[in-house]
């Protein structure tokens, strides 16, 4: 009989042990619910990554995990710092208290309200979900208004290093070393040899006053020394005005011989843009035998539209690109024609540019950008901003997984950015990707 007892008490005991196992193997997989909504798992709010299937504390930052329930939405952390504005029945919002208990309709715990609860528009989604969806932030900031006026542009000669170069006597070319339009000159390089009776006379008239100079340096009449001193310098400067350099004088000191044929070098550096200089040509004073152009700096020509002209300034920077060339070149405004043109309501605007490396050619067709500064504007990535046609909306973090819309006002876009007028402050950190998926989130919600 003891036996038998002994037995039935056995027998009992296992069947609780295997009751109370599998009880708590079925009940511990399923959501936990608390104020009737169900737990799925808990996440440290600070690294949402880490996930737990039960409370506790986060081991890597010390934070209380926060539970994730079935749907989809995040309890906010409660730090002890959280002013609480009232409490509420999760299931009744309606239902309000300004202290902590239960709501005798439905019997349901009331929760708090903190005062920086997020609006009741907005909509909560996990940090999983947002970076499975593509959300990025950024913020609402002072930026400079700089707008670009873009404009189409002519290479044009400096006309400050343009160089016209005259024989300034009569004469005739004999011989010819710069024989083609475009040659690059230098400055010193020989560009003919001519042949005139009057720089003829003018050498010989020179070599007389030196000679003159030299028999009477030790004659005792002081003023006869002073006056062939006089002569010569007065040769010397008739020898200069034609062209001679103070190279060829020189020479025709040692040599004591005038030249029959003078050559003529070039006054500057520059590419041969014109020439009329031809073996044999006779020459008189105001015959232009060369124009040379030095390329080192070039003008750009821009023609800017009536709209923009007013607001075109002298010493604004600029930049010139052309088609098939990623270099860019920076120059600066240097002159506004005062005239509109009648055809084509365009004012020219003259740009200065550095051309060291020859690349900018005259009459090259090249594309022009002028930076007009003005004052910061209040403003976000254009790509933030959600234009549904009558409204424009941001998604403004208001914390904890939470993102608010926000209709706002727009003004002008400005590189890639809009103006703020109303709805946004400086420091607002706003969604700047992603923005059509929150929106879809937005009109479930809303049960549009």
């Amino acid at each position: 009989m003891k036996f038998v007892r002994f037995l039935f008490v056995l027998i009992l005991v296992g069947v609780v042990f295997v009751v109370g196992f599998g009880y708590g193997r079925w009940y511990s997989t399923r959501p936990v619910a608390v104020n009737g909504r169900k737990i799925l798992y808990y996440v440290d709010a600070m690294h949402p990554w880490y996930k737990s299937d039960k409370p506790g504390i986060a081991p890597d930052c010390g934070m209380k995990l926060v539970p994730i329930y079935a749907d989809g939405t995040q309890a906010q952390a409660a730090p002890e710092n959280r002013k609480i504005a009232h409490y509420r029945d999760p299931k009744d919002p309606a239902y309000t208290s300004d202290k902590p208990g239960m709501n005798p309709a439905t019997g349901n715990d009331l929760e708090p309200v903190y005062a920086d609860t997020p609006p009741s528009n907005a909509i909560q989604i996990g940090a999983d979900k947002q970076q499975l969806v593509g959300v990025r932030y950024g913020q609402v900031e002072w930026t400079p208004d700089v707008q670009t006026i873009r404009a189409a542009g002519r290479i044009v000669p400096d006309e400050t290093r343009i160089t016209r170069i005259q024989a300034r006597t009569d004469g005739w070319i004999t011989t010819v070393s710069a024989d083609f339009t475009g040659k690059l000159i230098a400055k010193g390089d020989s560009l003919l040899t001519l042949y005139s009776p009057e720089l003829l006379s003018a050498q010989r008239e020179y070599l007389l006053a030196a000679e003159a100079r030299s028999i009477m340096r030790h004659s005792s009449m002081q003023e006869t020394a002073g006056n062939n001193d006089s002569l010569v310098e007065a040769a010397r400067r008739r020898l200069l005005l034609l062209n001679f350099t103070p190279e060829q004088i020189a020479t025709l000191e040692q040599t004591q011989k005038p030249v029959e044929s003078t050559a003529l070098y070039s006054p500057s550096n520059g590419y041969i843009m014109a020439r009329n200089a031809f073996p044999g040509q006779r020459v008189t004073p105001e015959t232009e035998l060369y124009t040379l152009a030095d390329l080192a700096g070039v003008w750009v020509m821009a023609d800017i539209f009536e709209a923009d002209a007013p607001r075109i300034r002298l010493a604004q920077s600029a930049r010139v690109s052309m088609q098939g060339d990623a270099a860019q070149y920076f120059g600066r405004v240097t002159n506004v024609q005062p005239q509109m043109d009648p055809v084509t309501r365009t004012m020219k605007v003259r740009l200065e540019l550095a051309n060291p490396q020859m690349r900018l050619k005259p009459d090259m067709f090249v594309d022009v950008a002028i930076d007009i500064a003005g004052p910061a504007r209040l403003s976000v990535p254009a790509e933030a901003v959600l234009d549904a046609g009558t409204s424009k909306t941001v998604y403004v973090d208001k914390g904890n997984g939470y993102l608010e819309p926000r209709e706002v006002q727009t003004g002008e876009r400005m590189n890639g950015r809009v103006e703020i007028l109303k709805g946004l402050k400086a420091g607002d950190r706003i969604v700047t990707s992603g923005t059509f998926l929150l929106n879809s989130e937005t009109q479930m919600k809303a049960g549009r």
